[in-house]
């Protein structure tokens, strides 16, 4: 089973040394420690899977790399420079939709390249190829309440995609939808990574999401979180679409499966 026990943190996109961060829980009024000493690379064009017992850190990594929780210890580098906060360079893809409900899909997806003040020729080219690309022509006047679940989610990762980040950062963003629908967005997603080429950072509790959209899955150990192992996934974009019937992928799922398991039952 090809794994790495250490992370490289020499070389990669993203860099996270010696990350620690504590807080304190707001209904015990107790100290927690919810990473400590995490080190990690993360290689440009890469799609990483982050799976761990509840609990262990990985949305706090998340925030964190986004900048949106400053760690008590230890820093994250973005081709080299120390992250300090949000920024463009990263884009966010939560788990609740965090659509807003009184613009339509269009001007959702839209938003981003707005902020960023383009060119009015420039964002119509841009969301018009990106609604076509998620499969949602014909919805571009409908607003978020008039879409499913899945429907959302599209229009969640498009608007991300339309902003141009370098990182896309997921936070478990397929949690709520039902499992067939699940299942496409993961597909959608894998389309995504292999025509765009982007670097992205996925977490997920579910481990055969892990392995199946994962070039590598870290494995992070039960609280205080650090990497327990990382997982290389030599599996093609075809046999990933093949799940269920290869054998390659079942025996990384069961490897995975079992290494995340020791840390729940320990």
């Amino acid at each position: 089973m090809p794994t790495e026990t250490k992370s490289n943190s020499s070389n990669g996109k993203i860099i996270v040394q010696d990350l620690t961060h504590r807080y304190v829980d707001r209904w015990t009024g107790e100290p927690v420690t919810a990473i400590q000493e995490l080190n990690l690379a993360v290689k440009a064009g890469e799609l990483m899977t982050i799976v761990g017992p509840s609990g262990c850190g990985k949305t706090t990594l998340l925030f964190i790399v986004a900048g949106l929780i400053e760690p008590t210890k230890g820093e994250v580098l973005l081709n080299g420079k120390k992250v300090k906060g949000p920024g463009a360079d990263r884009g966010m893809v939560f788990q609740e939709y965090a659509l807003l409900p009184w613009k339509t899909v269009w001007d959702n997806i839209a938003l981003g390249p707005r902020l960023h003040k383009r060119p009015i020729h420039e964002i119509s080219e841009k969301v018009t190829y990106l609604i076509e690309f998620i499969g949602l022509k014909g919805f571009e006047e409908k607003y978020p309440h008039e879409l499913s679940g899945g429907m959302k989610q599209r229009v969640a990762v498009a608007r991300t995609l339309a902003a141009d980040p370098e990182v896309m950062l997921m936070d478990e963003p397929f949690a709520s939808v039902d499992a067939q629908t699940r299942i496409t967005l993961q597909q959608e997603l894998l389309r995504v990574w292999g025509d765009t080429k982007k670097t992205i950072i996925f977490v997920t509790h579910n481990v055969s999401e892990a392995t199946y959209l994962g070039s590598r899955v870290a494995i992070l150990q039960r609280r205080p979180g650090k990497i327990k192992e990382i997982v290389e996934i030599d599996l093609s974009l075809e046999e990933r679409m093949m799940m269920e019937e290869n054998k390659r992928f079942n025996e990384l799922n069961t490897y995975v499966l079992n290494s995340v398991r020791v840390e729940v039952s320990e």
